[in-house]
């Protein structure tokens, strides 16, 4: 039996769309940050960073989001890495670049704005973070501009990976209209029934 450590709402949303992408059964631990659970010698047998996500399926564990997600497509679902090795290297790819380069202007963002009050603000580090986002959507735009998807013409791991990060410009007021190929395969991303019930875990 599967079973995921954390909540949809927290860095563990992207393990839970993924879970309903596949389509397999799985049950859900919270872990509960304000009491310290993520430090309790139980939860770090699991994770031994002390955060979430992380994944058991029987007597295999795992942590790190990008990690469980690739061990899930792997497993249960192989196609949504991609059928060539050419489309599982774009997913890799795109991946990596999502967590790597796109997550950190975005959630620095993300903290400024709705977790840390208007008078605390740094907006010098908003305004630095937000020089960043245009470069980088305008480098998914154009990928996007020549295939329907990020690996080819099939939706894989690499667009749901992807479209967990955009989805922090949601939450942060960014407006993407201008990027025309992104704001059409966002939106071609989100009808997916495996977005739909990932969001609906949230509410």
């Amino acid at each position: 039996m599967i079973t995921i450590y954390g909540s949809p709402k927290s860095s563990s949303g992207r393990c839970f769309w993924t879970l309903e992408e596949i389509g397999v059964e799985y049950s859900v631990k919270p872990v509960d940050f304000k009491i310290k659970e993520h430090k309790s010698d139980a939860f770090l047998k699991i994770n031994p960073n002390g955060k979430v996500p992380a994944l058991t399926d029987g007597d295999f564990t795992i942590w790190e989001s990008m990690a469980i997600n690739m061990y899930l497509c792997e497993k249960y679902k192989p196609e949504l890495l991609g059928n060539t090795p050419e489309q599982r290297g774009h997913t890799y790819q795109w991946s990596i670049w999502a967590v790597g380069d796109l997550q950190t202007p975005l959630i620095e963002n993300f903290i400024q704005l709705v977790f840390v009050p208007e008078a605390h603000r740094d907006q010098n580090k908003i305004d630095k973070n937000l020089e960043k986002l245009p470069a980088l959507f305008e480098t998914l735009d154009q990928s996007l501009s020549t295939s329907k998807y990020l690996a080819g013409n099939e939706f894989t791991l690499a667009d749901l990976n992807t479209a967990s990060v955009v989805l922090v410009s949601e939450y942060i007021k960014y407006d993407l209209s201008k990027y025309k190929h992104l704001t059409s395969w966002f939106a071609s991303i989100k009808d997916r029934s495996s977005f739909q019930k990932y969001q609906q875990l949230c509410d």
